[in-house]
């Protein structure tokens, strides 16, 4: 006997969907019929995994317009292979233009890297933002404020993960090939729904110090 909870909030999906095919049928642009024949978004939006911050809302942009990887805490880890896969589809075969890091304020993987507790496999994935902290631990530490604190390192975290996209073979020879490319760093405010320019913003390795950037 199946979970009846389940099989009926499984079933708000589905018919969810047949108002979304409605909305496609009636559709007079020709846009989805555009988008099936393929994508060409010109930015790729690295978020979090949080159900609240979905890209294309918060942007006002359509389907076909963002390329979207998603994690907790908007992680651009090295030897992340998933991360890097998709970045190189997003850089070498779509083109985009625009590569947006997008945090926000109140993330939780964030501030559960500010604690001392286990919280089961996930700190594996959370020493990353620690070594974050570990950068930063006097600025962040001289903040009392709970709240304040992780917010700051949420910013941080943002700045660090567009620094680690900018250092990849992916991203640098993007530039050396000579591709219009810029990497943004951004934090999204829940309840406003804004989306703030942490104004940095890389578009070569010029800036990026010369053990990071490859000639």
């Amino acid at each position: 006997m199946g979970n009846k909870k389940l099989e009926l909030s499984f079933k708000k999906i589905l018919e969810g969907n047949k108002g979304w095919v409605d909305f496609v049928k009636e559709d007079k642009t020709g846009r989805f019929q555009q988008l099936a024949a393929g994508q060409h978004p010109e930015i790729f939006w690295i978020g979090c995994a949080d159900s609240r911050v979905p890209a294309n809302e918060i942007t006002g942009t359509k389907p076909g317009e963002v390329f979207v990887h998603r994690n907790i805490a908007n992680m651009c880890v090295h030897s992340d292979m998933n991360m890097l896969s998709v970045l190189d589809y997003a850089v070498n075969v779509l083109h985009v233009k625009h590569i947006v890091v997008a945090g926000h304020y109140g993330c939780g993987g964030v501030a559960a890297s500010l604690s001392r507790e286990q919280f089961g496999i996930i700190d594996n994935w959370l020493c990353h933002i620690k070594d974050v902290y570990r950068i930063h631990a006097e600025e962040i530490d001289a903040i009392k404020d709970p709240t304040e604190k992780t917010n700051k390192l949420v910013e941080l975290n943002v700045k660090e993960q567009v620094f680690n996209l900018c250092t990849t073979s992916i991203v640098q020879n993007a530039w050396k090939n000579g591709y219009d490319l810029a990497v943004h760093g951004t934090v999204i405010r829940i309840d406003t729904g804004e989306l703030l320019d942490l104004d940095t913003t890389f578009t070569s390795n010029e800036t990026l110090g010369k053990v990071f950037a490859f000639k």
